[in-house]
């Protein structure tokens, strides 16, 4: 299984930053690869169990999944459970963590294993640095979101 870990340092509290990855329907409100983001099954909103579906950009590949780890403000792990990518299976772990009054840092660990047998485990590495570059933006626009929002709160 291959492992990606990238980091965030976000200016502003360890809630706000988790209430807009909690907001699990609408993670395209801040995901720049997302063309759009829904829940399915029994509409539960978040928490254990939830789950979604978020359509890529490219208007092909999709991603359904689901929370299997859900503590507030502190830890959520999402599970790929299916898709059309070439990943045979995939999670996030996000670690929230308070490094001060109005600082969090998000640090997401994924783990993945291509789909295709050998041929997937040869492109492993250039499927490392897509997926890093693209986790990296995920938390850069989260950052944007949530600091955007603090910003407007503050003025209001």
């Amino acid at each position: 299984m291959a492992t990606i870990t990238v980091q965030k340092l976000v200016d502003a509290e360890v809630g706000s930053v988790w209430a807009s990855w909690d907001d699990f329907a609408n993670i395209d409100a801040f995901h720049p690869g997302l063309r759009s983001s829904h829940l399915l099954g029994e509409e539960q909103a978040t928490g254990l169990g939830a789950v979604r579906q978020c359509d890529l950009a490219d208007g092909k590949t999709y991603l359904r999944e689901r929370i299997t780890r859900y503590e507030q403000d502190k830890k959520m792990t999402v599970e790929i459970y299916e898709t059309n990518a070439p990943i045979r299976q995939a999670q996030a772990d996000f670690d929230f963590i308070s490094v001060g009054e109005n600082q969090t840092r998000v640090v997401m660990t994924m783990q993945f294993v291509p789909k295709m047998g050998l041929i997937g485990r040869l492109l492993t590495p250039i499927m490392k640095l897509q997926f890093t570059k693209g986790l990296s933006a995920l938390l850069d626009g989260n950052a944007e979101y949530v600091e955007q929002k603090s910003t407007q709160k503050a003025v209001a």
